[in-house]
């Protein structure tokens, strides 16, 4: 039986999710498809019919809330985000799921990783409050380092990790005054510096990686930031944000399908969409 699958944004130029997906698929032979749809937040509602006749579809910038009303249930990740990146359509129930969260947690392990430490990180907007909430509930001494103009912003998941974890250490500083004289187990980006095309920019000062044992970029493209090249070169262990979309990618087809994967499988999936990522974009041409 055919099913159709789709990834919802307003700018899909550069997305790496359908290559993600269809190979997902080839995995466990099911011929399925996995369509773009573009839309601007103000034509989602005259979609939501097409999107309702999906079998599922993956959601991005700028939808993840306002998908939400035309969800009939959401999953225990969305709501502790109130954020839906993956929708499952079932019996004609439609159930909104965060699997960011799942991405992140199993890249976080595959590294080897302690986000129960000290752990700091950089921005604090979108996918970063979500990384920011992890570590809190994970026990994290946590630090969020932000632009002054984001601090409000820094300040509101603060309240909201309290809320969930009444014990919760969180520190906010502004990015210019972060503390290299103590040692952070992992250091995590969540900002846009160093992404294709601008990938010049590195969002820390070399100190910075220097007091920090493991250093996660979510940023997918390039494959490798500056940000890891540093870490890299300085013996650090470090993680792209390729190993995120695939592995929330993974989960949003064990909602699905019931389907499941090795992580030797997933690696693989990995490593040749950052292949493919390095051929796609190739910096300085």
């Amino acid at each position: 039986m055919e099913r159709k699958y789709a990834l919802l944004g307003e700018s899909l130029k550069h997305t790496m999710s359908p290559p993600i997906h269809r190979r997902l698929f080839e995995l466990k032979n099911r011929e399925f498809t996995y369509e773009i749809i573009e839309l601007p937040p103000e034509a989602l509602e005259g979609h939501a019919e097409y999107l309702k006749a999906l079998a599922g579809f993956n959601i991005t910038i700028p939808h993840k809330i306002g998908i939400i009303p035309y969800c009939d249930k959401l999953a225990d990740s969305a709501k502790r985000y109130n954020s839906v990146n993956c929708v499952d359509n079932k019996d004609g129930v439609h159930t909104g799921y965060n699997t960011d969260c799942d991405g992140f947690l199993a890249t976080i392990r595959a590294m080897g990783a302690d986000l129960g430490g000290k752990v700091l990180l950089i921005g604090c907007g979108g996918v970063g409050r979500m990384m920011a909430i992890e570590a809190a509930l994970a026990g994290a001494d946590l630090v969020i380092a932000v632009l002054e103009s984001d601090i409000p912003l820094a300040e509101q998941a603060k309240k909201e990790i309290i809320a969930m974890k009444s014990d919760a250490k969180v520190t906010i500083v502004k990015n210019t005054e972060i503390d290299t004289s103590v040692s952070y187990d992992l250091l995590m980006n969540a900002c846009p510096v160093g992404m294709y095309p601008r990938v010049e920019g590195c969002p820390v000062s070399d100190e910075v990686i220097e007091a920090s044992k493991a250093v996660f970029d979510v940023i997918y493209n390039p494959r490798e930031t500056v940000l890891i090249r540093k870490a890299r070169a300085l013996g650090k262990k470090a993680a792209g944000g390729m190993a995120m979309l695939v592995w929330q990618a993974v989960k949003a087809h064990e909602i699905w399908d019931s389907d499941t994967y090795t992580d030797s499988e997933v690696q693989a999936i990995i490593e040749e969409m950052e292949l493919q990522v390095e051929k796609d974009f190739p910096i300085g041409k």
